[in-house]
């Protein structure tokens, strides 16, 4: 199982420097004074998004990260060289946390995105610094501040624009293996996902979107059942959720209640996406079952998609309804923000 999407590290920035004690000797010079210089300052520890990652298995390998210390000063007012950053590097839509206290430090999204998760420790001030008229030699300097560190805990959540949400063997590997160029492993038994799965799926050369395949949920998922708890988080950046509802598993209504149910109890604010229902393995009907699914009635949501992704049935109008979700999410946001950003116009400012 190759994919890891929640990681412990132990990080720890660089110390500073210690600052130099030093006097300027110099031929012709006489009492030349302190030149002493500062220490360097502790490398910083880094997290920068890579784009060609998206798993965090590699920080499996390596859970020590230790950023370079500062050197110390030197004589003729020298400052030592910084210690080198320590570089974290992760996938897009990683979350970074304090292991012990649980604070959010960083969200990175955009590729090349960076952010200091740890400053290095301060150099130390050389002698040259504290000279004074009443204190012309003086014979200390600074030690360099200590790097700080702690335990991080590393968390992934899949950015794609919509989720795949079902029962497991509803079919939804089989639907993401049809509509893109992921190959999900499919099998006629259930939890054959074990990974959530990427796809990206293009319309025409303007138009393209990523689905992700989330591991079958059952009842009980958001209080440990199943592998529910391990993915739920990945359904939350998605835009628009798909719902697979399988009519020979138990009757749609009640699997899509039970299905709602799971994702509000995991989080709230999913209540809020936009939602496409489909009763999938429509080729495996009879014209009876067809006929009676059609007309079902989902509050809020109207009549489901029969959908087929072995004969492909109805799949390319069920692309358009996702591309027209998003499309109308997009518009929805941007008229949001800026709403948000709109400036305040102050009466004394208002045209007579």
């Amino acid at each position: 199982m190759n994919f890891v999407d929640l990681v412990r590290i132990h990080a720890k920035a660089g110390d500073g420097g210690r600052g130099c004690i030093s006097f300027h000797r110099e031929k012709y010079v006489p009492k030349g004074g302190p030149d002493g210089g500062d220490g360097g300052r502790g490398g910083d520890v880094v997290a920068v998004v890579d784009p060609h990652l998206n798993t965090l298995l590699h920080f499996r390998y390596k859970r020590h990260f230790t950023a370079g210390n500062g050197a110390p000063g030197s004589s003729n007012r020298r400052t030592g060289k910084r210690g080198n950053d320590a570089i974290l590097r992760v996938p897009p839509g990683t979350i970074i946390r304090d292991a012990t206290t649980g604070e959010v430090l960083a969200e990175l999204i955009q590729s090349g995105e960076r952010a200091v998760i740890l400053r290095g420790g301060s150099g130390g001030r050389g002698n040259a610094a504290f000279a004074t008229p009443t204190n012309r030699t003086p014979r200390y300097a600074e030690p360099g501040k200590p790097g700080p560190e702690c335990w991080l805990e590393l968390e992934l959540k899949l950015l794609a624009d919509v989720g795949l949400v079902g029962f497991p063997n509803v079919g939804k590997s089989t639907l993401i293996a049809t509509i893109s160029a992921a190959k999900p492993k499919i099998a006629d038994y259930p939890f054959t996902t074990l990974v959530p799965n990427l796809g990206m799926v293009r319309l025409d050369d303007e138009r393209s979107f990523v689905v992700a395949d989330i591991p079958g949920l059952i009842e009980g998922a958001s209080s440990g059942k199943g592998l529910g708890t391990d993915f739920l988080r990945h359904i939350e950046r998605t835009r628009v959720l798909v719902f697979l509802l399988d009519p020979t598993m138990m009757p749609p209504l009640e699997a899509y209640a039970i299905l709602e149910r799971e994702l509000l109890a995991h989080n709230q604010q999913l209540a809020q996406k936009r939602r496409i229902l489909c009763i999938s393995k429509a080729d495996t009907l009879s014209q009876e079952q067809r006929q009676s699914l059609s007309a079902l009635e989902f509050p809020q949501y109207g009549r489901p998609l029969l959908v087929s992704a072995v004969t492909k049935e109805n799949i390319p109008t069920l692309l358009e309804l996702v591309w027209a979700a998003l499309e109308a999410d997009r518009e929805e946001h941007t008229a949001g923000e800026a709403l948000t950003h709109r400036p305040q116009v102050s009466l004394s400012q208002t045209p007579r």
